[in-house]
């Protein structure tokens, strides 16, 4: 499931604004965590960016998202900049999904 809406409904209430408000958050969270993976040259600063984005996103229901952090968090050097490019897929796909099920 790329986005649970009744997942990020169990803190919103339904308030539309509060879920807008949250889901701006991510945003900013996962651009400065990519940004953060793109730099990282040790395991501490990646599986940090990583953890960090994979938390925010599950918190919201963006459980793909968080699934892809995962995966990043526990990849090897050699891998990240793969893992990079699939957490930006994942995140734009959860946004599009975002973006669609809050507009309905």
């Amino acid at each position: 499931m790329i986005f649970d809406r009744a997942h990020l409904n169990q803190y919103t209430a339904g308030d539309a604004a509060l879920e807008a408000e949250l889901v701006g958050l991510l945003r900013d969270q996962a651009e400065r965590c990519l940004g953060a993976m793109q730099a990282a040259t040790d395991i501490n600063a990646w599986r940090a960016a990583a953890h960090t984005l994979k938390g925010a996103s599950r918190g919201v229901g963006a459980f793909e998202l968080g699934e892809a952090c995962q995966r990043a968090e526990d990849a090897p050097q050699a891998a990240w900049p793969m893992a990079v490019i699939e957490v930006r897929r994942a995140a734009d796909a959860a946004f599009a999904e975002i973006d669609s099920v809050l507009a309905a």
